[in-house]
């Protein structure tokens, strides 16, 4: 049965491809394979990568030439739906995936620093996956002044594009501290650390395009998998 959370095979293969050029796996300059050999090696129909390169296009990081080939163009560290998520593979890219464990609105705990409007928050729990690899565990807690209700039909795999969608918020700006912390207990598997052990650590902050902060999550993720990249200019 088809998930309908997921991006649709177009949009995950866009996207996919964004994160290779920002990690470098895929270099500016470099032609890529012919398109019936490239949707081979992807599993695709051809007409599903056509879709996919006609989207890298648009956003200018393609340059398709009549008679010669596909060619990558710079500018992917701020493109597309995920130009806000760090977690990559240890070789790196990977296209993220996302599994919800659970959707609750609830008071929002005294453990958690202060932001947004409402003493109520939406709670999201998610399994987050790599190109298929179990990587991290993300909570999510999102202000409750910004919807009555979500549901798991409501998040696609980018949460960031689902609030845009569904409650017209836009995430503008966001401030991640790094550490180290315990997996919480309500880990399981597939995560591939047991509860109590020790994980790579992401808090974040994120506002809207008024500055308000809208959001705050933390992420545990597994570092013998993925790392927490940030490139700067």
């Amino acid at each position: 049965m088809p998930d309908p959370t997921a991006l649709p095979k177009y949009v995950q293969t866009a996207e996919m491809l964004i994160r290779e050029i920002a990690a470098g796996r895929l270099q500016v300059g470099e032609r890529l394979p012919p398109e019936r050999a490239m949707a081979a090696e992807l599993g695709l129909a051809v007409g599903t990568l056509r879709k996919a390169l006609a989207d890298l296009e648009a956003r200018g990081l393609l340059e398709r030439r009549q008679g010669s080939g596909n060619y990558i163009r710079s500018g992917a560290e701020d493109a597309g739906i995920y130009a806000f998520f760090r977690l990559e593979l240890v070789g790196g890219g990977g296209l993220p995936q996302a599994d919800v464990l659970g959707v609750e609105r609830l008071v929002k705990p005294g453990d958690l620093p202060r932001f947004g409007a409402s003493r109520m928050g939406h709670r999201i729990r998610r399994l987050r996956r790599l190109s298929g690899v179990p990587a991290a565990l993300e909570e999510i807690w999102l202000d409750g002044s910004y919807a009555p209700v979500v549901r798991d039909a409501d998040l696609s795999e980018s949460l960031y594009l689902s609030y845009r969608k569904r409650f017209g918020l836009w995430i503008t700006r966001a401030e991640d501290r790094v550490g180290l912390a315990p997996v919480p207990d309500w880990a399981g598997n597939p995560f591939p650390l047991a509860a109590g052990a020790m994980a790579g650590y992401v808090e974040r902050l994120s506002r809207d395009g008024a500055g308000q902060t809208a959001e705050y999550s933390r992420t545990w993720f597994d570092h013998e998998r993925v790392r927490y990249v940030a490139r700067l200019k």
